[in-house]
């Protein structure tokens, strides 16, 4: 057991950072779920510390993720809706 992994520190903050800045969360959490992913490989092949942290920044990007996605989705059916309720007379 040696020295935790730095890539697994920085997949951690970059997931924390992504569920707390509004729009380049998404962003954040892509690299860091790849960061993430990459130590993961790193620590099973050199037995480094820090999987925990590994997955807990890539749980934390995974869920910024899905909450940007309900967002835009919820975008777009309120404006398809303003837009049917707005044009509804008019044919």
């Amino acid at each position: 057991m040696g020295e935790t992994n730095s890539k697994s520190i920085a997949s951690l903050t970059l997931g924390i950072l992504s569920i707390f800045i509004p729009f380049v969360g998404l962003i954040l959490g892509i690299i860091g779920i790849v960061l993430s992913s990459k130590s993961m490989i790193e620590i099973d092949y050199s037995n480094e510390k820090g999987k925990g942290l590994a997955i807990s920044g890539k749980v934390c990007s995974i869920v910024r993720i899905c909450i940007q996605i309900l967002l835009v989705l919820l975008m777009v059916l309120s404006i398809a809706t303003f837009s049917l309720l707005t044009n509804e007379g008019n044919y």
